[in-house]
């Protein structure tokens, strides 16, 4: 993989679920397996439709609200704790990312809705905690989470980055949606176990510059970017007679 020359970005900021660690089914599978067992009936699709790239404290919130009761003050440590009993055996990296991270010259960080706490065990079961450590932010660390642009704005501060000389990558529309209201461009990843025929349209509907499903593709997106001001929102080849998009 070739490596990509300086551009006019300062800073990569990845999402981590998603985008980094194919994690979003098993977390999914966990969170509506407990919510259902404390009285809130819910499959892991509808987890995912509902709460994917939503902070775990505001989608606590959301289902409080609508039982009209308190889950358990344990709850989240519920979650976190079916989760990361399958991420030993089941969570892999996204295929390339390791390989794209390394061919792109530009400072790198994590900005996620996880805690901290899952966010280190995800990356270091996928081998990856070294290579972005220690530049890792959590929604904890704000006062509102994805969709809002806190968590974006927060990683450019401590990175000491303008947030228009960033591109985000994510997999989520509260996260495009959060990263586009801090001023910042987008790159909407689709390849994920968990994204569905179309996925790549709803990103780009909500703010996404480029969408792709290989981090194979990643360093060349980042580079027409820089220099071109209308970028294409897919890298793959068209077929013929069909219009580029």
């Amino acid at each position: 993989m070739a490596q990509i020359p300086e551009m006019r970005f300062d800073l990569i900021i990845f999402d981590c679920d998603g985008v980094l660690v194919d994690s979003e089914v098993i977390s999914c599978r966990a969170h509506a397996a407990t919510l259902t067992r404390h009285g809130y009936p819910i499959t892991a699709d509808q987890v995912l439709d509902r709460f994917l790239g939503v902070s775990d404290l505001e989608a606590r919130l959301i289902v409080e609200a609508e039982m009209g009761r308190k889950l358990p003050d344990d709850f989240t440590a519920q979650v976190k704790q079916a989760t990361l009993q399958h991420y030993a055996d089941d969570l892999r990296p996204v295929p390339h990312v390791a390989e794209a991270i390394t061919a792109i010259s530009l400072p790198k960080c994590v900005a996620s809705s996880g805690t901290p706490e899952k966010i280190r065990h995800g990356l270091t079961c996928a081998g990856l905690y070294d290579i972005l450590a220690p530049h890792i932010f959590s929604a904890g660390q704000v006062k509102r989470g994805k969709p809002a642009p806190d968590l974006f704005l927060f990683a450019a501060e401590q990175m000491n980055v303008s947030p228009a000389r960033c591109i985000v990558i994510e997999d989520s529309v509260p996260g495009v949606t959060g990263a586009r209201a801090a001023g910042m461009t987008v790159l909407g990843f689709h390849g994920g176990s968990h994204c569905r025929p179309g996925y790549a349209d709803t990103l780009r509907a909500v703010g996404a510059a480029a969408t792709f499903d290989d981090m194979r593709e990643l360093p060349g997106l980042i580079a027409d970017l820089a220099f071109d001001a209308q970028p294409h929102t897919s890298r793959r080849p068209c077929e013929d007679g069909e219009e580029e998009k």
